[in-house]
């Protein structure tokens, strides 16, 4: 059960969220006295901000913008992106776009005047400090980028994924505006508020759950769970994008004091391996690493299902059977695919999944139920 023992978060020092906030953006960024700053986005959200980016010029600003960030991000990627920037030593680096975009911004905010290498701070509490100003504005909602400590990379040496983990990679400052989210594809609405609702899931259920975490895990599970579908149907419902935008942002708060478990660390090996976007990958597994899990925590299944919408049955295990019906039901609105036969995966690369998982042990310690490499086997061909 939850704690409240040992709890440490780091939250933004300031948070603005609402419908067409982003207009506000500028005076955050003059209140810095900034002479130039970083904006790290992607090419379809340059419509978007040109509002900011001619405010800023017309303050006497300078603005460098960053494009190169496609997909999930590599060493390789942020190395490249860093020799661009270095020379500019902006005083402020922004983030706008999705996960990967703010993992990126984070990193290069972090990195510039900083002596130690990405390597030295790749883990848990290595990074020294940040001295750049940072702000980041999500435009999907799913990760929960823009208020973890949070950020990842794939490792072109071994093409896993490293994690790197710090209170200094906390933004400044956050504005997440839910319009942002409307011009966002059903197919990446789907999977980006399944990831968010994946984190919040995975934080409640937690071995190491905490009781003030679960207030942001339980309202975001309960918020995205109610409106993903709608948003997903209708990008331009705007009551829905508002719910999962913010159930994204609650998310995104249970990542830093108690993070993810089982499902993310065996969907990282589907995203290094074989490209599989993140959300997808989490949504993917979530249903048969939530059956593996239920017989190790019942009640906090059961309540999971609850938030979920479901009705409560006569024991705790049929009502947590319950919320995996209803993942499952939810997935299959929303379009996602469910099995990993159905997005390519051959059946003979799941032994080598299975060993790559049992790599991610900073996420796998945190699960109600120990995985080894044979119950990884088992939940990846239950997938299959």
């Amino acid at each position: 059960m939850s704690s409240l023992q040992h709890v440490s978060i780091h939250f933004p020092s300031k948070l603005v969220f609402g419908k067409g906030i982003l207009q506000q953006l500028p005076d955050e960024i003059i209140a810095f006295k900034a002479k130039s700053v970083l904006i790290v986005t992607i090419i379809p959200l340059l419509e978007n901000i040109q509002p900011l980016i001619e405010t800023l010029t017309q303050k006497g600003i300078h603005v460098s913008i960053d494009t190169s960030i496609l997909n999930e991000p590599s060493f390789k990627d942020f190395y490249e992106l860093m020799e661009r920037v270095t020379p500019q030593n902006p005083d402020v680096v922004i983030g706008i776009g999705g996960g990967s975009v703010l993992d990126v911004a984070k990193l290069v905010a972090a990195q510039l005047e900083n002596e130690q290498t990405l390597p030295e701070y790749v883990g848990i509490g290595l990074l020294n400090g940040r001295k750049k100003k940072l702000i980041c504005v999500p435009a999907t909602a799913g990760t929960g980028s823009e208020v973890s400590p949070n950020a990842i990379l794939v490792d072109n040496a071994d093409n896993q994924k490293k994690g790197i983990i710090s209170p200094f990679l906390v933004p400044d400052v956050v504005y997440a505006d839910p319009l942002l989210t409307l011009s966002v594809p059903s197919a990446i609405t789907a999977a980006t508020g399944l990831d968010a609702l994946t984190h919040c899931l995975e934080a409640y259920t937690n071995k190491f759950a905490n009781m003030f975490i679960d207030i942001y895990a339980y309202e975001g599970m309960r918020l995205i769970a109610k409106d993903i579908v709608a948003a997903v149907k209708d990008g331009s419902d705007e009551n829905a994008r508002v719910n999962v935008a913010m159930g994204s942002l609650l998310g995104g708060f249970c990542l830093g004091p108690v993070n993810t478990a089982g499902v993310h660390a065996l969907s990282y090996p589907l995203g290094s391996e074989f490209h599989l976007p993140h959300g997808l990958s989490n949504a993917l597994l979530l249903p048969y690493v939530m059956e593996y899990n239920i017989p190790a925590s019942p009640e906090k299944y059961a309540k999971v299902a609850v938030a979920l919408g479901c009705q409560e049955a006569d024991t705790f295990m049929e009502t947590a059977y319950r919320g995996v019906a209803k993942i499952r039901q939810i997935i299959k609105e929303c379009g996602i695919p469910a099995t990993l036969k159905e997005v390519g995966i051959p059946q003979e690369a799941i032994s080598q999944l299975a060993k790559d998982a049992l790599k991610i042990q900073r996420l796998l310690k945190n699960n109600p139920r120990l995985i080894e490499e044979h119950d990884a086997i088992a939940i990846f061909e239950s997938a299959y």
